[in-house]
């Protein structure tokens, strides 16, 4: 089941926020949060059922250890060290198995010449997000900066359906206050109005836009040799575009379904694509994983103080753990080790006060974003080379027998990229929301159109992540 479906809209979501708010209205406020778990929980489930054990294993082990850590902070340091080390090597464990083992044994395979069967372990939907949230858990209650949660309240952090499965990564620290908080459990219509606008415009970008743009572009890389010039160039920012809508669209859907009830999740993306330099970038695209591992990459490799050397170490580790969680494959290594580079150059310019024209350093940022998305989305090393040496293949440029360049995906295309590069985003829409006429009238709209695009929707991009 997926935010943009005929089942989530008109059977599961009014079901859950009906049933929510009724338990609520009659102060039966835990039974409430029990039925947002449950709820939650079969969210899950319809979408990865036969890994729901694995997952509620996972969540009780985490919670287990995470409370061992709390109550014996005041312990010796050689117990904290190894509850914590066994909670660790749990979650990497697991992420490991279901995300990294046939990776690992065709690696071997290749550099012994052994011939070990793939296990070709389906992919649980949404380990990598949630398994980032438990981690950051387990780290902070180390680090004594965690109190102790109910189980309840803890279990609606780590399965709270908006977010449970792409994201955004939410903090417990930012979560579960707002579980606890009595307030929450009251109706706020402003909230479900702003939550419907969000959840609306967060709709209509991966339906009525990243959906006909991905269309487009997945059956070019399926079979980047027989592109032209022209298609490559489309395909190529196409699917960066698409991307964006793509992980956007679902980033305002959860968003605006966590306001419904009345849950504040982070903002995910703030204009990315008008960025002047890398720096700038990753600090508007996908900023809660940014933030995950600025927090806890990052800054336990550099200190302040520390020498600008291992400034730029830091950096390039955080990129390599980034390049390693978005999948299993050397191109996603050499896609983090490239943005770190990027990051980096970023940083020696600012620290030299050195900076392009605003016009050049967009160009050259979205060219290097055109480039890493295209190793991103390529099979292999040589169809990524391949389809960068197609985009300035002037020998192979046709205007006749286009595939993919078409007349329709030109104006999508266009209309696409005026909203990414001109339009505000949609938390600068936000901060002009008012409950009224003109909104409910945008938010109809947005809604109407893309239910009547809905019957043919396809998988959130990130689902294979």
């Amino acid at each position: 089941m997926i935010f943009s479906s005929y089942s989530f809209l008109f059977k599961f979501l009014p079901t859950v926020f009906t049933v929510y708010f009724i338990l609520n209205g009659f102060k039966l406020t835990n039974l409430a949060k029990w039925w947002l778990v449950l709820c939650s929980l079969f969210f899950y489930w319809y979408g990865s059922d036969y890994f729901l054990p694995v997952f509620i294993g996972s969540i009780i082990f985490n919670y287990i250890i995470g409370t061992l850590l709390i109550k014996h902070k005041e312990k010796s340091k050689l117990i904290l060290k190894t509850v914590f080390a066994v909670g660790l090597a749990g979650n990497i464990g697991l992420l490991g198995y279901y995300k990294y083992m046939d990776f690992f044994i065709s690696n071997i395979n290749f550099f012994t010449g052994k011939a070990i069967p793939l296990l070709h372990i389906p992919l649980p939907i949404g380990i990598s997000f949630f398994t980032f949230q438990l981690i950051a858990y387990l780290v902070d209650s180390y680090r004594g900066e965690t109190e102790e949660y109910s189980f309840l309240n803890y279990l609606l952090f780590i399965t709270f359906f908006p977010q449970l499965i792409v994201g955004p990564i939410i903090h417990h620290k930012h979560v579960v206050p707002q579980f606890e908080n009595p307030e929450t459990a009251k109706l706020n219509y402003e909230n479900i109005a702003a939550g419907i606008f969000i959840f609306s415009m967060g709709c209509a970008k991966k339906i009525l836009l990243a959906d006909p743009l991905t269309n487009w572009s997945e059956p070019a890389f399926s079979d980047v040799w027989q592109l032209t010039m022209l298609d490559s160039w489309f395909a190529s920012v196409s699917y960066t575009i698409s991307y964006y809508f793509d992980l956007a669209g679902y980033a305002d859907m959860a968003i605006g379904l966590g306001l419904m009830f009345n849950i504040q999740i982070p903002i995910n993306f703030s204009s990315p694509y008008k960025a002047r330099n890398f720096a700038d970038y990753w600090r508007k695209w996908h900023i809660t994983l940014s933030r995950f591992l600025g927090d806890y990459i990052f800054r336990n490799i550099f200190q302040k103080g520390d020498s600008s050397k291992r400034f730029y170490f830091a950096i390039f580790m955080t990129f390599l753990v980034s390049g390693f969680w978005h999948g299993a494959g050397w191109t996603f290594v050499v896609w983090g080790i490239l943005n770190g580079i990027f990051v980096i150059f970023a940083h020696i310019m600012r620290r030299a006060n050195k900076e392009l024209p605003f016009l050049l350093a967009w160009a050259l940022t979205f060219a290097g974003v055109i480039l890493v998305r295209i190793l991103f989305v390529s099979f292999s090393f040589g169809e990524a080379l391949h389809v960068v040496k197609t985009l300035f293949d002037f020998n192979n440029l046709k205007f006749s027998d286009l595939t993919y360049a078409s007349p329709e995906q030109t104006v999508y295309l266009i209309v696409a990229s005026f909203i990414v590069f001109f339009m505000p985003n949609s938390f600068e829409i936000k901060e002009k929301f008012k409950p009224d006429l003109k909104f409910a009238f945008f938010s109809v709209i947005l809604l109407v159109s893309s239910m009547m695009n809905m019957s043919d929707v396809g998988d959130f991009l990130y689902f294979q992540f």
